[in-house]
C-alpha cells in the first residue's frame, strides 16, 4: 500500500490516465464505428470515478505539500490532455519522498 499522498496521487493518475487514453482510442470508435456504445457507458464511468479520485488526491497532496496554485493547475490541465498525467509523472516522482 503506497502511505504516501504523492505516491497515492501518481498511482491514481497512471490509471485515470490510462483509462482516459481506453476511452477515446478504443471506447468511443467502438461507439461511433460499430455502433456500440455499450463500451463508452462502461468505460466513461470508470473514468468518471478515477477522474474525481484523481481530483480529490490532487487537492490532498496540494495542501499537504503546499503546492502552487500554477503547480495545481498545471497538474489539472495535463489531465485533461490524452498523454498528460504521464508526462506530469515526472515532476511529482521528483517530489515524492524517498
Amino acid at each position: 500500500m503506497i502511505k504516501d499522498t504523492i505516491g497515492q496521487f501518481r498511482l491514481i493518475g497512471f490509471i485515470e490516465g490510462i483509462s482516459y487514453l481506453v476511452l477515446l482510442f478504443i471506447a468511443m470508435p467502438m461507439k461511433y464505428i460499430y455502433e456500440n456504445p455499450v463500451p463508452v457507458k462502461i468505460v466513461g464511468m470508470t473514468h468518471g470515478v478515477l477522474f474525481i479520485i484523481f481530483i480529490i488526491l490532487l487537492l490532498a497532496a496540494a495542501q499537504k505539500h503546499s503546492w502552487s496554485f500554477k503547480f495545481n493547475s498545471l497538474l489539472f490541465i495535463a489531465s485533461l490532455v490524452p498523454f498528460g498525467t504521464f508526462f506530469t509523472d515526472k515532476k511529482l516522482k521528483a517530489l515524492q519522498p524517498a
